[in-house]
Formats: structure tokens, sequence, C-alpha cells
């Protein structure tokens, strides 16, 4: 079985361990390098897929980057609390862009 970790600020992130899911808090006013640490260490401990929020995903832009490079794991944002940044749907959308090379909403890159 996979094993998936949900990473941001306690109030984004605590309903999704009652899923399952394991949570891993941090908090808005821990450092951007603490937050890498912690992806990293997620990573290597094997977790197949992890949700980041947001707005903790802003924080460390270029360790989300080289993880959209790799096979696994999968990072994916989420909407935190506080609302959405619109940062994971561009996300999601870039990466299909990139993996059928159009835009699936506004059409192809040609017209």
């Amino acid at each position: 079985m996979y094993k998936i970790a949900v990473m941001g600020d306690w109030d984004s992130i605590y309903g999704f361990g009652a899923l399952g899911l394991d949570t891993f808090r941090i908090e808005a006013d821990e450092s951007p390098e603490e937050a890498a640490q912690m992806l990293r260490r997620l990573a290597r401990n094997n977790y197949e897929v992890i949700y980041i929020t947001e707005a903790l995903a802003a924080k460390i832009p270029g360790e989300i980057d080289h993880y959209r490079t790799e096979p696994s794991p999968a990072v994916i944002l989420i909407p935190g609390i506080s609302g959405n940044t619109g940062e994971g749907i561009a996300a999601v959308k870039k990466s299909v862009e990139q993996a059928v090379g159009s835009d699936i909403i506004f059409g192809s890159k040609n017209e």
C-alpha cells in the first residue's frame, strides 16, 4: 500500500488524519528550510504522494520544482484554510500541458 502524507498548517491538514493519511504540521512561522527538510525526509521515507498546502509550497518553490521532475513522490498542491491561491490548479494545468502538448482548457498552444 502506498504511503500518503499531507503537509501544512494544522488547521488546514488535521482532517486528513481522519481519512488515514499521515499529517505533518508545518506552521507559517517556521522557516522555509524546515519545510524543505520535511519534504525531503518524506520523499526519502517512501511516501509516494505528498499533499502540501499552497501557502507552504509558496515558501519552497525550488524544492517543489525539483520533485516535479522526479517520478516519485507526486507532490500535489492543495488549498489551505485561508483559501485557494490558484497555484494548485496552475500546477495541474502545467503538468497536463507537458504530458499532452496542449492546453486542454483553452486549446492548443499553436492556435
